[in-house]
């Protein structure tokens, strides 16, 4: 018998941005599904506007498990993971160790499959990259959300990813941020009349 996906199924219940007011909260669950989403976005445009033979579909799978190990670990926020580099160093060996017990999970016949989507330092660096991106990208978006909905709270961190996004050297980046992400500042009757 394996835990595996009860234990994954328990995403839906770590919160995410747990020391910040939400006007809407979110769940590690969904912003995968929206990582995994951004990050087929940024292949699909490395690929066909940029010359890039991204495979589209291993990006989403590793985006649909980037944060699967937090099911273990919890949402550590951001100021706390990054406080110091003592801080950052020691939560790396516990997503590791939550990484390498949710391997153990999947039995022994399909764990070479499930490898490279669990254990981080498995992943190839160029996906991996994506997924990175894709997750900033969604972070920021949650901002965008947010601040539109009135709440400061997020003004700080806003700023913070901005400055991180125009220094991702990626063109796929630059690509969605010019041409997706002006959308999530209009409301629906704005974006409706667009089409």
């Amino acid at each position: 018998m394996s835990h595996l996906f009860a234990h994954l199924a328990r995403l839906k219940l770590i919160q995410r941005w747990p020391l910040m007011y939400n006007v809407r909260s979110e769940n590690v669950q969904e912003h995968s599904l929206q990582v995994a989403m951004v990050a087929h976005g940024l292949a699909v445009i490395a690929n066909r506007q940029f010359g890039r033979s991204v495979d589209a579909n291993k990006v989403v799978t590793l985006a649909i498990f980037h944060d699967a190990s937090e099911v273990l670990t919890g949402d550590l926020p951001t100021p706390v993971k990054y406080f110091n580099k003592d801080i950052e160093a020691e939560y790396k060996k516990i997503e590791a160790i939550a990484e390498a017990r949710l391997l153990e999970m999947v039995p022994e016949a399909f764990r070479e499959d499930y490898r490279e989507f669990l254990i981080a330092d498995e992943a190839d660096a160029e996906l991996k990259q994506l997924v990175k991106s894709a997750d900033t990208l969604c972070a920021y978006l949650k901002c965008l959300e947010e601040i539109k909905a009135g709440n400061r709270e997020f003004n700080t961190a806003k700023g913070r990813l901005e400055a991180m996004l125009d220094a991702n050297p990626h063109p796929a980046v630059r690509y969605f941020l010019d041409c997706y992400v002006p959308s999530f500042t209009l409301d629906l009757d704005q974006i409706n009349q667009m089409l």
